[in-house]
């Protein structure tokens, strides 16, 4: 590829580098992204659940009413433009782990029934799962298939000489008030989708980054329903025809990216006490996510670089937010529309 100029430059095509770039493509601009293909990325390893209910609390998903509608219609957009299946209605069947957790879930649909209901299960999931204390169905939730996205937008990016495959090198980088150089490419503005690498950012490493570790055991399943996430003490959710992605945890204090023996114990004995169908782990996976102790997306241009900004720290909700903030990022870009208080960096500013 001939260094050439751009409107934007992005660094990462991880769940936020993607829709970010096609956001922006979208919009008429001129994008190059940058990326290392790093298989240890969390978003190559994430589960893909949008699930509009969180908590023991059994509150709503921050946003969720907005941010799960635009998530589903930016999904089927890329969809189409690729020409492949990226997303499809996934609903929860969430297992009530004691009687406390089956009173709190009926309260809550007492209290507000909206994405929850009682609806009976299929004799086939009933047989495959050793529940007590019944069930609540979440509906609707959606699944992500990421690897699949992550993939064609990428070949996307290669056929279109817009993508370059290395690790981003910062000493390559020279940053003036009206033009971003990297290497022979030069563009308008940087935007930095880096993932758990964010926390090493020289520009951005005063936001208060909290990684934490993420693990999964990937598990063929052959006698399960494939069209229903189940939910106990770990979620079982579809990967791949008879697999499933089972997981996770989360650990705050571990910038160790390498699958842990202690996990495994813990969710092979979770699915022993549980499912009642043979399985067999085939697979065993860790990343680091781009977290932050707010739990709020980082979102915003640099204070002393207008021309630099960041699109990063969805933690574990990438695939939810990513594309709702994309789309507010590319607004404020191009149009200085504001970006939500919460997930804009300038709340950071003092």
């Amino acid at each position: 590829m001939h260094g050439s100029h751009y409107d934007m430059m992005i660094v990462g095509q991880g769940i936020c580098g993607t829709v970010l770039s096609s956001s922006l493509i979208l919009q008429g601009q001129k994008v190059i992204v940058i990326d290392d293909a790093n298989n240890k990325a969390a978003s190559k390893i994430a589960s893909g659940v949008i699930n509009p209910v969180t908590g023991r609390r059994i509150v709503k998903t921050w946003q969720i009413d907005d941010v799960m509608p635009a998530a589903v219609r930016i999904y089927q957009a890329l969809e189409k433009k690729l020409d492949t299946s990226i997303v499809k209605q996934c609903n929860i069947v969430n297992f009530h782990a004691s009687e406390q957790m089956q009173k709190a879930f009926a309260d809550r649909i007492a209290e507000d029934p909206t994405y929850l209901s009682t609806p009976p299960l299929s004799n086939a999931i009933s047989a495959a799962f050793d529940a007590p204390f019944g069930h609540t169905v979440i509906d609707p939730c959606w699944l992500i298939d990421v690897g699949n996205l992550l993939h064609h937008w990428r070949q996307y990016l290669t056929e279109q000489h817009t993508l370059v495959e290395e690790v981003f090198d910062f000493n390559k980088l020279a940053i003036k008030a009206d033009l971003i150089t990297y290497d022979k490419y030069t563009a308008n503005k940087i935007i930095f989708c880096e993932g758990a690498k964010g926390e090493d950012n020289p520009y951005f490493k005063k936001l208060p980054f909290a990684p934490n570790k993420g693990e999964a055991l990937l598990v063929d399943i052959k006698y399960l329903d494939n069209r229903f996430i189940y939910k106990k003490t770990v979620s079982i959710v579809p990967w791949k025809d008879s697999i499933f992605w089972v997981g996770s945890n989360y650990e705050w204090n571990n910038n160790n990216d390498e699958p842990s023996l202690a996990f495994k114990e813990k969710t092979i004995a979770a699915l022993n006490e549980w499912l009642k169908l043979p399985y067999q782990v085939v697979d065993h996976i860790a990343a680091i996510r781009p977290a932050n102790i707010q739990r709020r997306p980082f979102v915003g241009m640099h204070p002393a670089h207008g021309n630099m900004g960041i699109f990063n720290g969805m933690g574990t909700k990438g695939c939810s937010l990513a594309p709702y903030f994309a789309e507010q990022m590319t607004r404020y870009i191009l149009y200085q529309t504001p970006i939500e208080t919460e997930a804009n960096i300038k709340r950071f500013n003092h």
